[in-house]
């Protein structure tokens, strides 16, 4: 009697042990994830195109704002280049209308010396006077003739239009002046149009 009841008792802790090993031997591969992560893991793929689609729609308004920016900078552009040209003609015709302004005079005496019924002498007289006005008016706007009849030749200043034989004048000096030159302070306006001699007897000596 004893011993069958030693046996049973023997077999009974047998038999607790595995049970105790079958629960702390769980594959955790079995086990459940938590509540949160398999709502954060089923959440995932739809949040993932919503975040790009809200970056590219960013992107898509940042390349609007630098367009218009660009566009009005464009125009803004072409607005001041327009304003520096109308600016520019209107100096230019504001000098040009100073300089004009200055030569009415001048013109409205040579019509009256066209108009003019009086004699050859005096029609010479008053065109020696209109002569007279306009050097004043080229005085005045720093405009000068260039001496020519005389002096030596100067290709700076002179332009050549035939040389003559003269043994009575420098070699390679003005002779005649065909056209009068003009500078503006140092700056040259137009040559003077010139005749040159060549004195054969100073060229030999």
């Amino acid at each position: 009697m004893l011993k069958q009841e030693t046996e049973e008792l023997t077999a009974k802790e047998s038999k607790e042990p595995a049970v105790r090993g079958a629960g702390t031997n769980i594959d955790p591969a079995t086990e459940l994830p938590p509540p949160d992560e398999t709502l954060t893991e089923a959440e995932a793929p739809s949040q993932a195109p919503a975040g790009r689609e809200t970056e590219i729609e960013q992107l898509k308004a940042e390349r609007d704002r630098l367009l218009d920016r660009l566009a009005r900078v464009q125009a803004e552009f072409e607005n001041a280049r327009k304003r520096a040209e109308r600016d520019k003609a209107d100096s230019r015709d504001h000098v040009t209308g100073s300089v004009v302004q200055q030569f009415l005079p001048v013109l409205d005496n040579l019509e009256l010396a066209l108009k003019s019924t009086g004699s050859e002498e005096q029609l010479r007289s008053g065109v020696s006077l209109i002569e007279k006005q306009m050097e004043e008016i080229l005085e005045k706007m720093q405009v000068k003739a260039i001496p020519a009849a005389g002096e030596p030749f100067d290709p700076r200043l002179h332009e050549a239009l035939s040389t003559i034989e003269r043994d009575d004048v420098p070699d390679q000096h003005v002779v005649e002046e065909v056209r009068r030159g003009y500078r503006i302070r140092e700056r040259l306006l137009r040559p003077a149009l010139v005749r040159v001699a060549h004195n054969s007897k100073q060229v030999k000596e």
